[in-house]
């Protein structure tokens, strides 16, 4: 989605640009022939690609920062679960060194 955003862009400002800078006495747009309301319409067009591009890129980059977030979030349980199951162990470890008493965490099922 981003790379989109970024051609429609692109393509949207060298189409403004064309306009802009082959505007002289004639209308000529990139070697055509045109007249005033095809000129007009390019621009239309060009100016259309260019919101386009902003607005796929803005949903792109939404995207991908919700994606890292949710990968953040999902580590940070992956590392809690994996303290816990390490601090069981422990706990089991510690109750046979005992004499086979367990204490059992108020916490768990």
């Amino acid at each position: 989605m981003l790379v989109l955003g970024l051609l429609l862009l692109l393509v949207g400002a060298l189409g403004i640009l064309a306009g802009l800078l082959t505007a002289s006495g004639t209308t000529e747009l990139l070697g055509l022939d045109v007249d005033a309301v095809a000129l007009f319409l390019v621009g239309v067009a060009s100016g259309a690609a260019v919101l386009w591009g902003f607005w796929i890129l803005k949903f792109g980059t939404k995207r991908s920062l919700q994606r890292r977030r949710e990968s953040r979030r999902l580590s940070r349980r992956s590392e809690e679960l994996e303290r816990g199951q390490a601090a069981s162990a422990e706990r089991q470890e510690g109750g046979a060194a005992d004499g086979g008493h367990v204490e059992r965490d108020p916490r768990s099922p």
